[in-house]
């Protein structure tokens, strides 16, 4: 084995030096090259995969996370600003048992309904209250931080006490902080998604009294009705205008040629929401609804006389009657009847994102426009968006010159690095090119040397095996003439010969060891 490794050091040894400095130099850098490779290779596949141990962590759970886990030996990798520790991702489920036996995280795992879990009887009212604030809040902030984008929520309740003998409540309130992962925007969407979310959860919370920032103190939405409103309807308005902008810009393209044209739409829009209610009367409908008679009859006695009154303040009887003896009598008849009216009462709720007025200024290029009447531009216009002059809305359409100043100076860079890339492209080829066939020429140039110096080789050693072939029989023959004249000589002649042989072989081996191993290679598979 060790003469095979020596002999395979020996002919890469021998192979390296027969190449020119130049391919000296590619076969080093190949060979780091190739070295490197595996050892980024062997490098990313022995790395192990981590995944998230536990996320959002306090500081003091993270630490005593990082303690247990060094004590364990267990690798680990903190993220998120130290918040989230990961480990490697076929461990995690054991590791995790293993930290729950610890009672591992404390703080983080406390947050939410466990806060009710540690109650008992002698438990205070205010730690009540304080509790259940608290599991409000930590449900919440949980339930806030699953929505995509967000990696942080804060959340503060303001809940004030029931009071038991007014009339009106003080109102509930509460702040939300988020913070979003880098690059992300929370969108009006989303964060009336937070608001409605919190003020469902909450008793009488009213969605007007939630506000919700950022992690850069911008409001996102605030109990200021009339802010919150303003912010929304300008986002309402500026839609509107951009889509009615596209609207007839897409018209025109098609009428006058892309570029050659520009709109600009302004909407003044109604947000009042309006109520009303009305009730209308038709004409009575002949024949009763319903009908209704009385009739009242009284005889009075004959004679005599009556006092009648009320008591006063003296005790005295204002009295008042018929003096004589006629005979009293009282007869009352009367008669209701209803007839039929139809009775239409309409509720009516006008939403809010009426148009109040639109005014739409259109500029066309004189150049491209030539051939177009602007008055039927300006009515294309008129009905394509409904325009209605009764309500204030108004169409202008002008021809101008546009200035192509800017166009034609990107027109210029777009053909200048179309141009750039292109030249960039071709040499990038060329040098590809160029390095390909450098490649080959010195891999060719390195056959031809190998091949050339084998076939050397092959002269070299056939010309070593003919002469030492040559010497052999030659030496041969002297002894045998030398035994058959003097045995004694001829004996002294053999010992000295081989002696010398030996020298010049011992010679030969020291000056060309690969020659000589290659011819005797070469006997033994020769030898039959």
């Amino acid at each position: 084995m060790k003469q095979r490794l020596n002999r395979g050091f020996s002919s890469l040894r021998t192979t390296f030096t027969s190449f020119t400095l130049g391919q000296q130099v590619v076969a080093v850098i190949g060979t780091l090259a190739i070295l490197l490779a595996a050892f980024m290779v062997f490098r990313w596949v022995s790395t192990p995969d981590y995944a998230p141990l536990y996320s959002n962590l306090a500081a003091s759970d993270a630490s005593a996370i990082v303690d247990e886990l060094d004590s364990q030996g267990t690798p680990y990798k903190l993220a998120n600003g130290g918040s989230t520790v990961m480990v490697p991702r076929d461990s995690v489920y054991a590791t995790r048992i293993s930290l729950s036996g610890q009672g591992l995280p404390e703080q983080s795992s406390s947050q939410g309904y466990s806060l009710l879990d540690n109650q008992d009887i002698s438990t205070s009212e205010f730690q009540e209250q304080t509790d259940f604030k608290r599991a409000m809040e930590g449900e919440l902030a949980s339930t806030i931080e699953a929505i995509d984008g967000v990696t942080t929520a804060v959340v503060h309740l303001a809940l004030p006490p029931a009071k038991v003998f007014a009339d009106q409540q003080d109102p509930p309130t509460a702040s939300v902080l988020i913070d979003t992962a880098a690059g992300t925007t929370f969108g009006p969407e989303q964060v009336q998604a937070v608001v409605h979310l919190v003020a469902s959860s909450i008793d009488g919370l009213d969605p007007d009294n939630v506000t919700v920032t950022d992690s850069s103190g911008k409001v996102l939405s605030s109990s200021d009705a009339g802010a919150l409103g303003a912010a929304t309807r300008d986002q309402q308005v500026a839609a509107f205008q951009q889509q009615t902008s596209q609207r007839i810009q897409t018209m025109l393209d098609r009428v006058v040629g892309p570029g050659n044209s520009t709109v600009q739409v302004t909407a003044d829009l109604d947000f009042d929401k309006s109520v009303s209610e009305s009730t209308t009367y038709g004409k009575p409908v002949k024949g009763s609804l319903s009908s209704s008679s009385s009739s009242e009859k009284y005889n009075g006695p004959a004679g005599g006389s009556s006092s009648t009154g009320v008591v006063g303040p003296d005790g005295q009887m204002d009295s008042f009657g018929a003096a004589g003896g006629g005979k009293s009598s009282y007869v009352k008849e009367s008669q209701t009847s209803d007839n039929p009216i139809p009775t239409t009462v309409e509720h009516r709720e006008t939403a809010p994102g009426s148009i109040n007025s639109l005014h739409v200024g259109v500029v066309l290029d004189t150049t491209a426009a030539q051939s177009v009447n602007a008055t039927d531009v300006q009515d294309l216009i008129t009905a394509a968006v409904g325009i209605n002059p009764t309500r204030g809305d108004t169409v202008q359409v002008s021809t101008m010159p546009f200035d192509r100043t800017a166009d034609k100076a990107a027109a210029d860079e777009l053909a200048a690095a179309a141009k750039a890339a292109k030249e960039k492209q071709m040499w990038s080829m060329v040098r590809n090119a160029g390095i390909a066939v450098a490649v080959l020429a010195m891999l060719l140039i390195a056959w031809l040397r190998g091949r050339k110096k084998a076939k050397r080789r092959e002269q070299t050693t056939t010309y070593l095996v003919e002469q030492l072939r040559n010497d052999a029989a030659e030496r041969s023959a002297a002894v045998a003439a030398a035994m058959e004249a003097s045995p004694a000589l001829a004996a002294l002649e053999s010992t000295n010969e081989t002696d010398e042989m030996r020298r010049e072989l011992a010679g030969l081996a020291a000056e060309q060891p690969e020659d000589v191993a290659a011819l005797l290679r070469g006997w033994l598979v020769e030898r039959p």
